[in-house]
């Protein structure tokens, strides 16, 4: 996660705000209060409809009738309001220091956001971006590699890999190994993304030198 998190209060102007985003090149800044406990986050989004650029929404015809009172005061709000506090997303999903970056991953997915907050006792401590996932990505494909292994360990590491993945076992693959070539024979279904997962599994082995892809696809039998 960024430690040094820049916030802002709930009365910064929405202005300064947008500047703020701009400046410091960031899509969303927390909104906390005086004892820094999390409020809300104003991200780029919420800045999209003001009336100053002329993109506040407008609605017509029938759109306009079946709008609730209450959905039209809220799109007001946002694109006329003059503070943080009040065009800031309240609702803000956050995480501990020891969630993990999978279940902040199924966040971003689920939710579609592309920012969380990291919070100890309701207080920010930190932010995590997709941004910041990708330079996990980079920190862990740039560790020292590790050294090659025989054909013999590069079979097992396959096969036990293979073992862990449950759409490996409709495949009756088998493997064989020489000189650091995996070749793979044998059947697979006919989804091409079966054969391509196969051999991404064997490539990412240390010390294979190349796959051969020699499997046949099968037909699933009917019912099945």
């Amino acid at each position: 996660m960024t430690r040094d998190v820049i916030t802002i209060d709930a009365d910064r102007p929405v202005v300064e705000v947008a500047r703020l985003l701009l400046d410091r090149r960031i899509s969303a800044v927390p909104v906390v209060d005086p004892t820094g406990r999390l409020l809300g986050i104003v991200s780029e989004g919420d800045l999209l409809r003001r009336v100053e650029t002329d993109t506040e929404r407008r609605r017509s015809g029938w759109h306009a009738l079946l709008a609730s009172n209450w959905s039209l005061a809220a799109e007001y709000v946002k694109s006329h309001a003059g503070r943080a506090a009040d065009i800031m997303t309240r609702a803000v999903v956050s995480v501990s220091e020891t969630t993990t970056l999978g279940d902040i991953t199924d966040i971003f997915e689920d939710r579609k956001i592309k920012r969380v907050p990291v919070t100890r006792d309701g207080k920010v401590v930190g932010i995590v971006s997709r941004a910041d996932l990708l330079r996990a990505l980079v920190t862990a494909t740039s560790a020292e590699p590790a050294s090659p292994a025989g054909d013999a360990a590069i079979q097992a590491e396959l096969i036990a890999e293979l073992r862990r993945q449950r759409w490996a076992r409709s495949t009756g693959v088998c493997i064989e190994v020489q000189d650091g070539v995996v070749r793979l024979s044998g059947t697979v279904p006919p989804s091409d993304a079966e054969r391509t997962a196969l051999r991404i599994a064997a490539e990412r082995i240390a010390g294979v030198r190349t796959v051969e892809d020699a499997m046949a696809p099968v037909e699933p039998r009917p019912g099945m």
